[in-house]
């Protein structure tokens, strides 16, 4: 049996990477947003690295659920 409360934790955080994110995302309307100024560019940045973060969260959720938890979620 895995841990359920580093299982919650996890999911915790990656919602909160994702909320996030779409904050981040919300003031940009198109591309140029991101790339005419290095404010753009700062929140591009931003917005990647918490990508990252779910990226890592999530296989750290697979392995501390022993791959149970997300196969059921494809």
């Amino acid at each position: 049996m895995y841990d359920k409360e580093l299982t919650v934790e996890v999911l915790k955080q990656t919602l909160n990477a994702a909320e996030t994110i779409m904050a981040r995302f919300e003031p940009v309307k198109q591309v140029s947003g991101f790339t005419d100024s290095s404010m753009g560019m700062e929140k591009m940045d931003s917005i990647c690295m918490l990508l990252i973060v779910i990226g890592e969260s999530l296989k750290n959720l697979d392995k501390i659920t022993e791959g149970r938890l997300l196969t059921g979620y494809p």
